[in-house]
């Protein structure tokens, strides 16, 4: 193989290219002339080496994070990787199964840092240094003609949107959402704001700022902030109704009402796009200082956008749902045993007391008018004790009629009163419960506190129920 004439070949059309994406696509077809090698070049693009041109097109990844794989590699360190055996390097991407080699060369520019990777794998027998020494003159060759033309090609709108798909189905919170979905709106639309209003019963509220909210952000906020919940809730249904659009832009014309906030901060253009259903989720509001005509494109992404926040913020609001189900119990709505668990395993000996309750006769009322009053009656009685607790006492449903509080006190007597005030509240509803109190000692498993709470208990039980009986310290 001549590898000179193949570098002759490949750089002999580099000068008629007239933008990056072609002058890789001509560097791949002359190459693929000499070699039967997968060819592929990637560029820097934002976060990614993307594919710009390669050969077999169902046989190279179309991204690749610049830490990842040999290409990665490459593209990080600026240094050509040639790899005889792929199985036996621990960074290769498998792409086909029948890759037994791989060379990687950095495409440079002309102060000599990588803006991508020229790569080649071979799927037969290859002698791999002379196709080094031509590949690493390509990518110079190349990297140079890139740079002529201006760089690697800027990210795509579409790409953009992508990207922040990606993100936003990855937020692991709500507010970490709502703010990936402004960053997200502001980079696709390439308008200077964006503002989340969430729907609320009465009426909306704002979402999250950006990390250092410019000077109309900061405008928007505080006129709407003043405009209160019922002004937010029309704009979110204004939006719902109509769909979106753009609501401001045209000079000479007054917008409507609803968006005397918004023009009273500066805005004269505002791309408004409904995000999920006009009760639960809200709008987008997507706006600039600057007047600009209808872009129907941007609005297109921008619902693209919304549509994707939705679906993202609905999963996190279901998965909420879902550990609060887990955490809690489905009858009465207090926590139970996994989370009591975890409290007091947390408890502070010397300030810290545990209740235990049973309600009494229980099993007569079951028996003699049904579990659907059984419920009733439990339902009820936790609605009471906990508004019998303090604020901060936690109280939790541990069995079928027992339930546990975990307070905090100073005194055991403290402790007492506040049994006392269960019991009382237990009986304005009709019941009556037997209460066991303990203090944790020092070094004393939880476990062994909530014993001797229920050993006080049945003391209660066995003199009579109805009342309160503290553990022996």
């Amino acid at each position: 193989m001549d590898h000179q004439r193949v570098i002759r070949d490949v750089t002999v059309r580099l000068p008629m290219a007239s933008n990056a994406p072609e002058a890789c696509r001509w560097t791949v077809a002359a190459l693929s002339r000499h070699t039967p090698a997968t060819i592929s070049v990637l560029l820097h693009v934002h976060d990614r080496l993307r594919c710009v041109a390669a050969t077999g097109a169902w046989q190279v990844y179309a991204t690749v994070p610049p830490s990842a794989g040999i290409v990665g590699r490459v593209f990080t360190t600026g240094t050509a990787a040639a790899v005889p055996d792929v199985t036996a390097d621990p960074d290769y991407l498998p792409v086909r199964p029948d890759v037994t080699a791989e060379l990687c060369v950095p495409v440079l520019d002309p102060a000599g840092q990588p803006i991508g990777v020229l790569d080649l794998q071979w799927t037969e027998p290859v002698d791999l240094e002379p196709w080094r020494e031509a590949a690493q003159q390509l990518g110079v060759c190349l990297g140079a003609r890139i740079v002529a033309l201006g760089g690697p090609p800027a990210e795509s709108r579409s790409e953009m949107l992508l990207r922040h798909a990606a993100a936003l189905s990855l937020a692991a919170t709500e507010p970490d959402l709502l703010a990936a979905a402004g960053w997200a709106a502001r980079e696709v639309s390439t308008l200077s704001t964006a503002v989340l209003l969430i729907a609320e019963p009465d009426g909306a509220r704002l979402g999250p700022s950006a990390p250092a909210p410019d000077g109309l952000e900061a405008r928007i906020r505080a006129e709407l902030t003043e405009a209160g919940p019922s002004a937010l809730g029309r704009m979110v249904r204004r939006a719902h109704r109509y769909g979106a659009g753009y609501t401001l832009g045209e000079a000479g014309h007054q917008p409507t009402g609803d968006y005397g906030p918004l023009t009273r901060a500066g805005v004269r253009t505002l791309v408004a796009v409904p995000v999920g259903p006009p009760d639960a989720g809200g709008v987008l509001l997507v706006a600039d200082e600057r007047l600009l005509g209808p872009d129907p494109t941007t609005v297109s992404l921008l619902e693209l956008l919304a549509g994707q926040a939705w679906a993202s913020l609905d999963r996190l609001r279901t998965l909420a749902r879902l550990r609060e189900q887990a955490s809690s119990d489905p009858l009465t709505g207090l926590r139970h045993t996994g989370p009591f668990g975890q409290r007091i395993a947390a408890a502070m000996p010397g300030r810290t007391a545990l209740l235990a309750i049973d309600v009494d006769d229980f099993k007569t009322v079951n028996d003699t008018y049904g579990h659907q009053a059984g419920d009733r009656v439990l339902v009820g009685l936790a609605r009471a004790l906990e508004g019998a607790l303090r604020h901060g006492d936690e109280l939790y449903r541990i069995g079928g009629d027992e339930f546990v509080a975990v307070i905090e006190v100073s005194r055991p007597e403290e402790a007492v009163r506040i049994a006392e005030r269960l019991t009382e509240a237990a009986r304005r509803t009709g019941r009556t419960i037997s209460v066991g109190v303990a203090l944790p000692r020092p070094g004393e498993t939880p476990d062994r506190t909530l014993r001797r709470a229920d050993q006080a208990l049945y003391a209660v039980k066995r003199h009579g129920r109805d009342g309160v009986h503290l553990a022996a310290a």
